[in-house]
């Protein structure tokens, strides 16, 4: 017999029928959707918790710094480096950290902090200032070849500035002097305001190399011309 021929009496029995057949599974899925939801707020809760945890943290990092206590910063970025590894924060720490190694010219310490900081890192945009930073450290420890490996890496357009200038110091440090030349000269054209940070810096080391692309950049006044004399 179909159910749409059963009156309203056979309707109602089948249904509490099936009730008590089913009142286990039912609420059991009542309680596991209840646990989901409540795990679920507490996690939110939970990773709130941690993210306010860790940026406290990192401010007690930058405080440090800023008052020139490289010891105490060293201390603050570890044990951001341990309890959130998978924090931003904890790659920014990893950073400072290499700075701080990179100002008592210990490079080794600096390079595993930043290979740290890449494999931790979750952002494109701080993976990339990551290998910035490791391209520089390459270049300082004479490795001009790993160096420039790392930044022909990176996206196109990310610190394009930045990245055309080490790019220039390392083919100079290979030698390649025309493509160091061309590559100053891409970082210089990325800097459009005329007083930032950076841009004497860049110009000067074009002049430095000069040749005919640092000329060309010199305006040369065209020739009088010739009048034809009053008769």
């Amino acid at each position: 017999m179909s159910f749409d021929v059963l009156d309203e009496h056979e309707q109602g029995e089948l249904v509490q029928k099936w009730l008590r057949e089913n009142a286990m599974a039912i609420a059991t899925g009542i309680a596991l959707g209840l646990v989901l939801i409540f795990g679920w707020q507490q996690w939110k809760v939970h990773r709130a918790g941690q993210g306010a945890a860790a940026a406290a943290q990192y401010q007690a990092l930058t405080d440090a710094v800023e008052a020139k206590k490289p010891d105490e910063a060293l201390k603050v970025a570890d044990s951001l480096r341990k309890e959130f590894p998978s924090s931003t924060y904890a790659v920014l720490a990893a950073l400072q950290q290499a700075d701080i190694a990179i100002g008592k010219n210990d490079l080794a310490t600096a390079a595993s902090a930043l290979d740290w900081a890449r494999q931790n890192a979750g952002l494109d945009s701080l993976k990339a200032l990551v290998d910035l930073r490791s391209a520089r450290v390459k270049l300082a420890q004479g490795d001009a070849d790993a160096a420039l490996k790392l930044i022909d890496a990176l996206p196109k357009g990310d610190y394009a500035a930045l990245a055309g200038e080490l790019r220039g110091d390392a083919l100079l440090k290979l030698g390649r002097t025309d493509e160091a030349r061309t590559a100053y000269q891409e970082a210089l054209s990325q800097v459009s305001d005329a007083a930032a940070q950076g841009r004497g810096v860049l110009q000067m080391k074009l002049d430095d190399l000069g040749g005919p692309a640092a000329a060309a950049s010199v305006a040369v006044p065209p020739a009088p011309s010739a009048e034809k004399p009053a008769s």
